[in-house]
């Protein structure tokens, strides 16, 4: 006898599901786009006898270009260092209680958000017109005070040049170092208030002072706020070094590059040159980025594991971590 359940379907248990996955041809069309461009962008970069490939081989690493990438090294790193140390303490006057302290802060952040880097660069290169002889020390109002006593009255300790004081590499500094306490006071601030209020009374409880509550509890737990923001303005702070050249500072390397232009009346291939340059610091600091923002953001969540993720995060994808500018540029 034959036995009929094996071939009978059973009614209860339902069918497979048969995915279909889902077509995306807009996907491949833009791949399509993509790619011609990109070939047709390649080829102009070979074909186009204008760029001069050779030329700036043999231009773009001479000894004066090399001094010119540790000029703009340097600038950038006292640059941040001062902004980062002078913001820290602008974010803190910002959050004081004194009206006094918060209210020059704000007067301080308003105006070198507002001035562009590049009018104080030129402003502080020009600053030995206002101050040709700076004298340290003295009595306020000397000459009419001494006038109306009747007596020789100064009290000067020494007297600083301006011109000597500042000079192009300093003038050049002090605008991109002051310009950048400004914007960082405003990261400095926005993640120390991202801290729950809770961490600070329960650090009072313990006894321990509000500057080593900061130092200990607060800033820590702000850090993972503020180093993507930190990392823009470094590399928006590499880029706005090209500024100085307008001081003039003349052994920094946009500086350099332009003078290679124009002595030798090829100034589009340094310009390509400069391009060249800034995109491998830029490079370099995107990585560093990447690394702090991991170390940072430890036990914040999951980190990026695969090469994907890591691609990213370090602004060469979708969602990257180091996508923005900075405030500066």
């Amino acid at each position: 006898m034959t036995d009929l359940s094996k071939d009978t379907p059973d009614p209860a248990r339902p069918e497979a599901i048969k995915a279909v996955p889902v077509r995306h041809p807009g996907r491949w069309v833009a791949v399509v786009v993509i790619a011609v461009l990109a070939a047709m962008f390649v080829n102009m970069l070979v074909t186009n006898e204008n760029f001069k490939w050779s030329f700036i081989v043999d231009n773009a690493f001479r000894p004066n270009i090399v001094e010119g990438v540790w000029t703009t090294i340097a600038l950038t790193v006292l640059a941040m260092v001062i902004g980062v140390l002078f913001g820290i303490v602008l974010a803190v006057m910002r959050l004081s209680d004194n009206p006094i302290l918060s209210g020059v802060a704000w007067l301080y952040t308003w105006f070198f958000r507002a001035v562009p880097r590049l009018v104080l660069a030129i402003l502080f290169g020009n600053m030995g017109i206002l101050y040709a002889k700076y004298h340290i020390g003295g009595v306020p109002f000397a000459g009419p005070l001494g006038d109306l006593m009747g007596v020789d009255i100064d009290g000067t300790l020494f007297t600083v040049d301006a011109r000597t004081l500042l000079s192009g590499f300093m003038a050049g500094l002090l605008a991109l170092a002051l310009s950048e306490a400004a914007y960082m006071a405003e990261i400095v601030r926005a993640g120390i208030l991202s801290v729950d209020p809770g961490q600070e009374e329960a650090a009072g409880a313990l006894g321990m002072s509000r500057a080593l509550t900061l130092r200990r509890i607060i800033l820590p737990q702000a850090m993972r706020v503020i180093i993507p923001p930190t990392g823009n303005e470094t590399i928006a702070m590499l880029k706005d070094t090209s500024l100085v050249a307008f001081v003039p500072v003349t052994n920094e390397l946009f500086f350099q590059l332009q003078a290679v232009g124009s002595r030798t009346f090829n100034v589009f291939p340094m310009l390509v040159a400069a391009c060249m340059w800034y995109l491998i610091l830029t490079s370099f600091l995107l990585a560093g980025q990447f690394f702090i923002e991991r170390h940072f953001a430890r036990g914040a969540g999951e980190q990026p594991r695969d090469k994907r993720t890591a691609l990213r995060a370090l602004g060469f994808g979708s969602g990257g971590g180091a996508a923005g500018g900075g405030g500066g540029a």
